[in-house]
């Protein structure tokens, strides 16, 4: 066990946990954020899609020993109010079905519209091609994240 001090949304937090210790589960089980799922373990779904320095990343995979002063951001972290405006457009469009692959979406097309606020629907679908969705809703999760670019 070692101690970590992690920058997730802003604020400071210490872990006592193993260093190979996924992030998820530093995330989850000890520090209470669950936005954040667990869907497969292997980083093939997005359900557990967190922001490393801006950049979307895989947390059920990176142990917790590689994050370093690096600043973590979880969906809990995306707005202080949920009122992202990709939050809003998530509601505005009614995405959500089941809901369980809905903060990894919308992690993983928030940084995709850092890096380009205006995407075409081909950079939309590429950028969020490794996020699946169980109830396939991914015309409305595109619409979103095109409403949410518009109004930014």
């Amino acid at each position: 066990m070692a101690t970590y001090t992690l920058n997730i949304n802003g604020r400071s937090y210490n872990a006592d946990v193993a260093p190979d210790t996924p992030l998820l589960w530093v995330l989850r089980d000890h520090l209470g954020l669950v936005g954040a799922k667990y869907g497969c373990g292997i980083a093939a779904c997005g359900a557990c899609t967190i922001h490393l320095d801006g950049e979307a990343t895989r947390s059920c995979v990176l142990p917790v020993s590689a994050v370093g002063n690096m600043r973590v951001t979880t969906i809990e972290g995306l707005s202080e109010k949920g009122d992202h405006p990709l939050q809003r457009a998530w509601d505005e469009v009614d995405v959500p079905q089941c809901g369980y692959c809905q903060s990894g979406q919308i992690m993983s097309a928030a940084a995709l519209l850092q890096r380009n606020p205006k995407p075409n629907d081909r950079e939309i679908e590429q950028a969020l091609s490794g996020n699946l969705c169980r109830c396939g809703t991914y015309h409305r999760i595109r619409d979103a994240v095109k409403l949410a670019a518009q109004k930014s």
